[in-house]
């Protein structure tokens, strides 16, 4: 189950924190969420799960690569974010890396130029082999 406070460039000081709706989006019987931790508003959010643990059936999917700006992560950073998430989870074989939202979610806008999305998922398949030699 994907969850996000929409894939806009705005300020999102309004967003209802993670914490508020995390128990009621745990209720669904999903196998895994896939939760936005790179965007600035909500990179701090994956500490949740310490309060809310996943069910032992479930796993996440860690957003570690901002889809609103041409900014690449570098793999160091995207490697930090998931070993983060996954110190909080207690198994690193429940996170699964990810991207925040989708790319160009609004058709035809562009806001992330091709080259650099191709980069940025460059940079995630780097930073989670990184992560995984880390962790295992």
């Amino acid at each position: 189950m994907h969850v996000c406070w929409g894939n806009s460039e705005s300020p999102h000081d309004s967003d209802v924190p993670l914490e508020e709706v995390l128990p009621i989006i745990q209720r669904t019987k999903v196998s895994a969420f896939v939760l936005p931790f790179a965007n600035p508003r909500h990179a701090h959010e994956f500490r949740c799960f310490e309060k809310f643990p996943l069910a032992d059936d479930q796993c996440l999917i860690a957003g570690v690569i901002d889809t609103l700006t041409n900014f690449v992560e570098h793999p160091e950073v995207v490697a930090d974010r998931i070993q983060r998430v996954a110190h909080v989870l207690g198994d690193p074989k429940r996170v699964l890396a990810g991207t925040d939202c989708g790319f160009d979610t609004a058709a035809g806008l562009g806001r992330v130029a091709s080259d650099v999305v191709w980069a940025k998922l460059a940079a995630l398949a780097e930073g989670a082999r990184l992560a995984s030699q880390r962790m295992f």
